[in-house]
């Protein structure tokens, strides 16, 4: 099941990162997106450009939201989401910490994604039904999250460009001591599904499902979840598009040790409303 899927969306990952390693090799130039939207660069719109023509002839019945397209109200049950780019800050920093994202939905529930980070030639793949796959190379390897028997033992993964008050507040409240900076949702989802960090807290409004829904497949084939602060999932459907409740990503044994601190704090901060 989503052998076909997986494999398009493999292949168009893989040809997107050619187009931004070679961007990434040019003093590239950026532009600020209008409304606030962040920085966007010629990687982002050739990157898009190429899978989303390339879903299209692969599935032509399907619909598209892609981060630099048009985006409307899909009309089908199965929709794609595309970030081309996910982490442009950190493309625009030169610090290899950025991704490609393609996931599909199928009746608002992501059932297939793949994450890719160009600069390090690293695929993530995963699927209802299929294992977790890292595949580097000609190396491949499936993942399964492990469990953390206390809290203060969890390593958490913290955004590098978007400091917030609110994630320090949770991670004293539950004692970590172990934090990381990194770029990108599907990056950090990647790292907890290899077993290198154990959770991941965004406790903004600040991303979309573009930036989710690659990531969601990839880390729950692992044996994770990515969910709100309240510990419910994002619909998929494509009607709204802005994760306005934050994210959260774990292993599933891991959400009831911390849920009730984080949905505490995350409502008296106003993270959900």
């Amino acid at each position: 099941m989503y052998t076909k899927e997986l494999e398009v969306a493999s292949r168009l990952a893989r040809e997107a990162a050619a187009i931004i390693r070679q961007v990434y090799e040019t003093p590239f130039s950026v532009v600020q997106k209008s409304g606030g939207g962040g920085p966007v660069t010629e990687a982002d719109k050739r990157a898009n450009d190429l899978i989303v023509k390339g879903l299209q002839l692969a599935f032509p019945l399907d619909d598209i939201v892609a981060e630099e397209s048009t985006h409307r109200a899909p009309k089908t049950s199965r929709v794609w989401f595309v970030d081309p780019l996910d982490g442009t800050r950190e493309f625009v920093d030169r610090n290899g910490m950025f991704a490609v994202h393609i996931g599909l939905a199928i009746d608002g529930a992501p059932v297939a994604g793949v994450v890719l980070a160009p600069m390090q030639g690293a695929l993530w793949s995963g699927a209802v039904g299929k294992p977790c796959v890292l595949e580097v190379g000609e190396q491949r390897r499936e993942l399964t999250m492990q469990p953390v028997a206390q809290t203060k033992d969890l390593r958490l993964l913290v955004s590098r460009s978007h400091k917030s008050k609110k994630t320090a507040a949770i991670r004293d409240a539950l004692g970590i001591t172990q934090v990381k900076e990194q770029g990108s949702v599907g990056l950090k989802c990647a790292l907890l599904a290899m077993g290198e960090a154990d959770l991941y807290l965004h406790p903004s409004d600040r991303s979309s499902r573009w930036d989710s829904c690659a990531p969601q497949a990839v880390i729950e084939a692992a044996g994770g979840m990515l969910v709100d602060f309240g510990g419910r999932k994002y619909g998929y459907e494509g009607l709204e598009i802005v994760n306005s409740r934050g994210l959260v990503a774990c292993a599933r044994s891991t959400w009831p040790m911390i849920s009730e601190t984080v949905t505490r704090i995350a409502t008296e901060t106003g993270i959900l409303k």
